[in-house]
């Protein structure tokens, strides 16, 4: 399956969600429901996957955690905050190039309507 058709699965995945729960949960509650909503739709998930940081060739332990990791091609950033800033995109942007992830989706569930939450973050893809 390719990132694209990954991708119309989890942004369907995350209406339903929002649709049922609304806005203003914590984000830890959102990352629970995508995991069992994704996993349910056959998708493998990584969930909290940590990420280590390479620095002149060392392994460094205290890299980052993604969030969901789907299909090992993926990536799944979730907030729920009252605006999304440039950071949390550059942020996404930094785990795909650590990753050598082609996509990112950075998804915040603190939005009355869920399609004005969903910003897809591309690594060369």
């Amino acid at each position: 399956m390719s990132e694209n058709e990954l991708s119309r699965i989890i942004v369907d995945a995350s209406y339903q969600i929002h649709t049922k729960l609304g806005a203003g949960l914590f984000e830890s509650v959102y990352e629970e429901v995508l995991n069992y909503e994704l996993i349910s739709r056959g998708l493998s998930i990584e969930r909290q996957k940590g990420i280590p940081v390479f620095w002149n060739e060392i392994k460094m332990d205290q890299g980052f955690r993604a969030d969901l990791i789907v299909e090992s091609k993926v990536l799944i950033e979730i907030k729920s905050v009252e605006n999304i800033l440039p950071v949390h995109q550059k942020q996404v942007l930094t785990y795909l190039k650590l990753t050598k992830l082609k996509l990112g989706l950075l998804i915040n569930f603190n939005e009355s309507l869920i399609k004005n939450g969903i910003q897809r973050i591309v690594n060369g893809l």
